[in-house]
C-alpha cells in the first residue's frame, strides 16, 4: 500500500519551509517515525517523519524546494519487519520541554577573564573563503527572518536607548555563597540570568508600560512577563520565550534557559517556544561586547541588552575602589514608552540587581 509522506502542521506565524538534504534515498527501507527529512522554516528546523515502515519509492520535492502545510513530498511503500535505526530511536526520545529539563553538560571552555553572565553558543562556523575568490550563497530562511524584522524594526519604531552600569559584585558574591548548594539540590547550575530575569520582572511591577505593546492605535498592556532570551544557534540568533517569568524560582529559570540553549544547538526548538514575548534580554557580553544598542524584537516595546563584565574604578564613599562593573543599555519604543519610564526602569533592575538577595530563589 502506498502512503503518503506530508508535511506537518505549520503555525499561524509560518506559511512555508524549504526542504533540507534527504536523509533517505529512493529504494531504502525506513521505519516507521523515523526522521525522512528536515524542514527548515524561518523560526525553527522541523523533522518530516515516516508515517509507517516501509520502502521510499518516491521523492515529490528535492531539497531546496519550498513547501506548505500538508503537502506530498514523498511515498512509501509500507511493509512489514522494518526496524528503526538504534541512532535515531534513541534521538527521538531526547527531546524534553523546560522547567523540568537538565540539559546534556556541555564541553568545558577557557576559563574567561572576567565572569560571564551565559555561555554563548557555537556560531555557525564560516566557509573559508580562498584569497581572490569570491563565492556566493544562498541566505537561510532564519537569516532571512532576521534581517527582515530588524529592517521592520528600524522602519516601524521610534527607537531610543538609555544606558547605565551596574555593580555586580553583590551578585558575584551571592553567587559565591549558594552556588555549590544550588546546584546540589536542583542539579543546575546559578548563572546570572536567573538575577537578570528576576531583576526584570521587579521593574516590570513598577513600569508595566515597558512590558505592553502598540496594535494600531491601542496599546496592548501584558499581565505576564513573557521574556524573550536572545540565544546565538548554530543557524542564526533565535530568542525563545520564559512563560510567565514572573511565577518562575531561580531554579526553574536557569533550567530553563539550559534547555533552551542545549535544543537551539540541536535544531529542537519548537514554534511554540519561539512565539510571542513581551520583553526581551540579549547578552552581548558573552562575546566580549563592552557597550551596544540592542534592536528591538517586534512587537515588543522594550529590550535589555547586557555586557561583559570588566573591573573598573569606581568612587564610592569618596574613595577610587575596583569594582566589576556591566554597562546596561535599554533600547525602547519612544512612541510607548517615555523617557523618564525608561530611565527609571532601568535604574530599578540596577537597583535589584545591586542588592540582590530578593532575587535569588531556593537556597
Amino acid at each position: 500500500m502506498k502512503i503518503e509522506v506530508r508535511v506537518p502542521t505549520l503555525s499561524d506565524s509560518v506559511a512555508s519551509g524549504t526542504l533540507l538534504p534527504w536523509r533517505k534515498a529512493v529504494g531504502e527501507t525506513v521505519a516507521r517515525d523515523e526522521t525522512l527529512v528536515d524542514l527548515e522554516t524561518d523560526k525553527v528546523i522541523l523533522e518530516i517523519p515516516a508515517p509507517a515502515s516501509g520502502t521510499l519509492i518516491e521523492l515529490r520535492k528535492e531539497e531546496g524546494a519550498e513547501v506548505k502545510a500538508d503537502e506530498v513530498v514523498a511515498v512509501i511503500e509500507a511493509g512489514e519487519g522494518v526496524a528503526a535505526p538504534a541512532a535515531d530511536a534513541t534521538a527521538a526520545q531526547t527531546t524534553v520541554a523546560p522547567p523540568a529539563a537538565k540539559p546534556a553538560p556541555a564541553p568545558q571552555a577557557p576559563a574567561p577573564t572576567a565572569p560571564a553572565p551565559t555561555v554563548p553558543l557555537p556560531a555557525a562556523a564560516a566557509p573559508a573563503v580562498t584569497p581572490g575568490e569570491t563565492r556566493r550563497e544562498p541566505m537561510s530562511r532564519l537569516r532571512q527572518r532576521v534581517a527582515e524584522r530588524l529592517v521592520a524594526a528600524q522602519h516601524t519604531a521610534a527607537m531610543l536607548t538609555t544606558f547605565n552600569e551596574v555593580n555586580m559584585q553583590p551578585v558575584n558574591e551571592l553567587r559565591q555563597r549558594f552556588k555549590a548548594e544550588f546546584e546540589v539540590r536542583h542539579g543546575v547550575k546559578l548563572g546570572y540570568m536567573s538575577f537578570f530575569v528576576r531583576a526584570v520582572c521587579k521593574a516590570i511591577q513598577q513600569f508595566p508600560i515597558v512590558n505592553a505593546a502598540i496594535d494600531g492605535n491601542a496599546i496592548v498592556w501584558n499581565g505576564d512577563a513573557d521574556i524573550g532570551i536572545a540565544i546565538s544557534s548554530p543557524r542564526g540568533l533565535v530568542v525563545p520565550i520564559l512563560r510567565r517569568a514572573q511565577t518562575l524560582s531561580s531554579a526553574e529559570i536557569e533550567a530553563a534557559i539550559a534547555g533552551f540553549a542545549q535544543r537551539a544547538r540541536d535544531n529542537k526548538l519548537t514554534l511554540e517556544e519561539l512565539t510571542g514575548g513581551s520583553f526581551s534580554i540579549t547578552n552581548g557580553g558573552v562575546f566580549g561586547s563592552l557597550l551596544s544598542t540592542p534592536i528591538l524584537n517586534p512587537p515588543q516595546s522594550a529590550i535589555l541588552g547586557m555586557h561583559t563584565i570588566q573591573e573598573r574604578p569606581v568612587a564610592e564613599n569618596g574613595q577610587v575602589v575596583i569594582r566589576p562593573m556591566m554597562y546596561l543599555a535599554l533600547t525602547y519604543d519612544h512612541r510607548l514608552i517615555d523617557g523618564r519610564d525608561a530611565v527609571q526602569f532601568l535604574v530599578a533592575v540596577k537597583a535589584a540587581l545591586e542588592a540582590p538577595e530578593g532575587l535569588l530563589e531556593g537556597v
